[in-house]
């Protein structure tokens, strides 16, 4: 995540990349469940925990949204005016720092899903790339043409980028419609309407899952967060917030909308008690939050090639397939590992010190 580095702030927060690494986890496992064929043999050892992380361990991504509006705002107001100065810019900026490393995974899904094309028949499988598609994959609108993704979650990175990019556009507002000390009032109050519209409205719809306004309610949850708990605020500021997701689920109980609260809440309570930049104090924890970008971007076409693999070489005996989904679990963190250290590290500190003004900085 891009952010402003003020004075004082610490360039991570242990509770955000454990929280970071537990999702991106699930994330992982849910698309082992989900893309045969390993699962579908191994189903028979582990039906509930396989059919859990199929079906309901994808609301992980919520968790992510949360998280992403939490620390854009640490980044961009974090007291409710707009840093800089240049909204366009930041957009642009933000844009390149997710897609640098984002296409090149999208080749490497390529490539894997030709390997894996030779070994198996499987509907997991994407089909072969077409220009116009990869054409709409770097522009980020692969799902509003209605493209199939490249690679599993594609969708996410053009929702974050999305988001980050309506959160500039009411930041810029209110510093345009207002002056002084009004602006931070003005600005909260425009997150919190268009907030109220997505939680209300748009996240209701399902036909408004390709654009940014449907997920906004957690994003606003996140952001909403950080501007409740500064200056060490009490748990009452949070009040409001929970008030409103509690009505909207009265009228349309949504499960994705609770965990995207609890995961709130939690945040909100970490700053408050003072977890939320040392606890917990793990190097494995902090290091799996850092790298979960990067595991995001590849953990799809390495499980992919080794559920070809499986399939061409092994048997198809439920332990067999079972210690297969293992392997691919672990070989995606290794190939996130790998691709954070010599693709995503790199194009974000070369990317960072020939465009950034003074200032501003990297902090993910």
């Amino acid at each position: 995540m891009t952010e402003v580095r003020m004075p004082g702030m610490p360039s991570r927060l242990a509770f955000v990349d454990a929280l970071k690494a537990l999702a991106f986890q699930l994330i992982v496992l849910h698309h082992l469940a989900f893309y045969g064929p390993m699962s579908d043999h191994a189903y028979l050892l582990a039906p509930d925990l396989i059919r859990w992380l199929s079906q309901d361990a994808r609301m992980a991504v919520q968790a992510f949204l949360v998280i992403g509006g939490f620390l854009a705002v640490r980044s961009l107001a974090p007291d409710g005016v707009m840093l800089a100065t240049h909204p366009l810019d930041l957009v642009q900026k933000r844009y390149l720092k997710l897609v640098l490393p984002y296409l090149t995974a999208m080749l490497i899904g390529v490539a894997c899903a030709a390997i894996a094309r030779e070994w198996m028949v499987h509907d997991s499988i994407p089909g072969r790339p077409t220009l116009p598609q990869v054409v709409a994959h770097a522009l980020l609108l692969q799902s509003i043409l209605g493209y199939e993704g490249l690679s599993a979650g594609v969708w996410y990175v053009a929702i974050d980028f999305q988001l980050f990019a309506l959160l500039v556009g009411v930041l810029w507002l209110a510093r345009t419609i207002a002056r002084g000390s009004t602006i931070p009032t003005i600005s909260a109050l425009l997150v919190v309407t268009l907030a109220l519209a997505s939680l209300y409205y748009f996240n209701r719809d399902g036909a408004w899952d390709v654009w940014g306004v449907y997920f906004f309610a957690a994003y606003a949850l996140g952001i909403v967060t950080y501007w409740a708990t500064d200056h060490k605020k009490t748990l009452g500021w949070l009040l409001p917030m929970v008030g409103l997701v509690a009505i909207a689920l009265l009228l349309d109980y949504r499960p994705r909308l609770v965990v995207a609260l609890l995961v709130a809440l939690a945040i909100g309570l970490a700053r408050i008690y003072g977890w939320l930049e040392n606890w917990p104090r793990s190097r494995l924890i902090a290091y799996l939050g850092q790298i979960s970008y990067s595991v995001f971007l590849v953990h799809f076409p390495i499980c992919l090639l080794i559920n070809g693999l499986f399939a061409r070489f092994a048997a198809s005996d439920p332990w067999v397939n079972l210690a297969g989904m293992c392997i691919a679990w672990l070989a995606s963190i290794a190939a996130g590992a790998l691709f954070f250290r010599y693709v995503e590290s790199p194009a974000q500190r070369g990317f960072w010190r020939t465009q950034a003004p003074p200032g501003l900085r990297p902090m993910h």
